[in-house]
């Protein structure tokens, strides 16, 4: 069981000015940016204080048989004053979010499981209007099997669904607010194997098959898969550690990522490509000291991570070597 309790609280600040369009499909510059500092405007003023309470139990039914039950308590206290408009808005939310979960092994090496768990996130924004919004609430109901493979591997496969109701996201007709989206749904299957191959080889490797979209909207058409959201991921991380001799504690890594096709808004307009990503490592250790060199995007790949509204895209980062030294104590 336990507590939580948090209050955050301050101004939001943005600086403006008018600058001439650019068209990014053929970006030619020739605009003047203003040299003095610009004039800093006060939106508002927000306040959130938010108190949560949760218990959860694993009983033992049978001796291959597991009950997980829980709950969590949430109340949220939120006031907002915009200085633009001078108006002031507050909102009270409280929900139960209950969670049940059940395992069963035929055998030992083999579990099979269910799970049922809700959610209850408050929407920290407003709308153009100044009103805030009622919180994202959502169910989860997925149904699986653990396998061990081995005494060292093993193997889980999921199937899931998620329904999310009021979904907050950007204001596609001013940026600076926000709107929700209705009901969205997500439904996958999730395969992850992990452990040791042979001694000082270890694996991780995954693959997800994922059809989220919209079910229920009034402003996006039903069935728009939702942004940023891949239908096909997977990733494979392998490190091959040298057991013995004079080499003992060097060690190898080598990771595959590959992520789909995504749309880029919830109006699915553009489509963000799919990439294929591979990083490496190469570390030492001996005794409680490891030096390693991480290597992220070994080969320079150019590719977008994520989308806001259309005019902002994030690109992944490029080739980042990393060196680090530590020690454990």
């Amino acid at each position: 069981m336990g507590i939580e309790l948090n209050r955050t609280e301050g101004p939001e600040i943005y600086r403006d000015a008018i600058l001439p369009p650019l068209d990014i499909f053929s970006p030619v510059n020739n605009s003047v940016i203003p040299t003095d500092p610009l004039e800093a405007i006060f939106k508002d003023q927000y306040r959130i204080d938010t108190l949560g309470i949760y218990l959860q139990d694993q009983i033992t039914l049978l001796d291959n048989l597991k009950l997980l039950v829980g709950g969590r308590f949430d109340f949220i206290e939120q006031k907002y004053d915009d200085f633009l408009t001078s108006t002031s808005t507050s909102q009270s939310d409280q929900a139960f979010s209950p969670r049940v979960g059940l395992v069963y092994q035929p055998i030992p090496p083999i579990s099979l499981y269910a799970s049922y768990s809700s959610s209850f996130v408050p929407n920290f924004a407003t709308s153009v209007s100044g009103s805030t919004f009622d919180p994202a609430q959502g169910t989860q109901y997925e149904v699986g099997v653990k396998a061990d493979l081995s005494d060292r591997l093993s193997a889980t496969l999921a199937a899931y669904q998620i329904t999310k109701t009021n979904v907050l996201t950007t204001d596609p007709n001013n940026s600076d607010f926000s709107i929700v989206t209705g009901e969205q749904r997500s439904r996958g299957v999730e395969l992850d194997v992990a452990g040791e191959i042979l001694t000082g080889w270890k694996i991780i490797a995954a693959y997800a098959y994922t059809d989220a979209q919209i079910t229920k909207d009034n402003q996006f058409p039903v069935g728009n898969l939702l942004n940023n959201v891949a239908k096909n991921t997977a990733s494979l991380w392998t490190t091959y550690e040298i057991q013995r001799g004079s080499l003992q504690g060097l060690g190898f890594g080598l990771g595959l990522y590959y992520v789909g096709d995504r749309q880029g808004d919830l109006e699915n307009s553009f489509v963000l490509p799919s990439y294929f990503r591979t990083d490496a490592a190469l570390y030492y250790k001996r005794n409680n000291w490891k030096a390693a060199i991480n290597i992220k995007n070994l080969f320079d790949e150019k590719y977008y991570e994520t989308s806001g509204p259309r005019t902002v895209i994030y690109p992944g980062a490029p080739l980042t070597v990393l060196g680090t030294i530590s020690v454990e104590f």
